[in-house]
């Protein structure tokens, strides 16, 4: 097992977190008996690029990044991870990104033969494993199309847009309060800066732009609130993104 992080105990609340929600109590059990729960600070780094994990990662808490060295020296973000993602490669070879934690971050850790062994023996764990990876090959999707757009501040908002939509239910990042929607920013400007291709400069203007233009209202850094949800999703483009229920859910609350 990976020595790396602080190890907190076992698993005692493995079943509550939402991919293994409704996995038959035998398989449960199994797994909390080869689970770690792991414990990463700020900027961590879990994994290398390149690296055979000997384990295979679900977050509990927090939100990890996925980044890549570029041949020039620049680090980009390729994409975020949260609670309930998995991490590892499953019957496969080396990652082909590293992985750091954005924040305080917890994780369960299952030695990776061990678990490979589970999902040939349980059909509810392989199905576990398969949703697991195509959310992530939907993620991958919404963000490439987000980012073919040329202005920082579509691409901004096709990040609000996505952090309502997909990562709106983790950590109380979107709510309402007093029928206003209020967002959290899970990420320092830097890194937000390198998760949308451009600079902390140019992402501090597109976040004043959409401010001056009544999009949204800066509380600060870390904490916005949307005025014109319609508006903000239009300049993000691919409409088709946003609307599944429980994102439109989230808007018939505004109304």
């Amino acid at each position: 097992m990976d020595n790396r992080g602080n190890r907190t105990g076992q698993a005692d609340g493995l079943k509550m977190l939402h991919p293994f929600t409704g996995l038959p109590e035998p398989l449960l059990a199994e797994l909390e008996a080869i689970c770690t729960r792991r414990s990463y600070a700020h900027g961590q780094v879990i994994a290398e690029e390149m690296e055979h994990l000997t384990f295979v990662g679900f977050i509990a808490k927090g939100m990890l990044r996925m980044q890549k060295l570029q041949a020039d020296g620049r680090l980009s973000i390729v994409g975020l991870m949260v609670e309930g993602d998995m991490f590892g490669r499953v019957f496969n070879g080396p990652l082909h990104f590293s992985i750091a934690a954005t924040g305080e971050a917890e994780v369960y850790t299952f030695p990776r033969d061990a678990f490979e062994t589970l999902t040939t023996e349980w059909p509810e764990l392989e199905r576990l494993v398969m949703l697991s990876i195509l959310n992530e090959l939907d993620a991958a999707r919404e963000w490439m199309l987000i980012l073919t757009n040329y202005r920082v501040t579509e691409r901004l908002a096709g990040f609000l847009m996505l952090l309502c939509r997909r990562w709106g239910n983790v950590a109380n990042l979107a709510r309402i309060d007093d029928s206003r929607l209020s967002l959290t920013i899970p990420l320092s400007r830097a890194d937000l800066a390198h998760f949308l291709a451009t600079r902390p400069e140019s992402l501090s203007r597109a976040f004043h732009a959409l401010a001056d233009d009544g999009l949204i209202v800066l509380r600060t850094p870390y904490d916005i609130e949307i005025q014109d949800l319609s508006a903000l999703m239009d300049l993000a483009g691919s409409e088709d993104l946003f609307m599944p229920s429980h994102f439109m859910d989230l808007v018939s609350r505004l109304s």
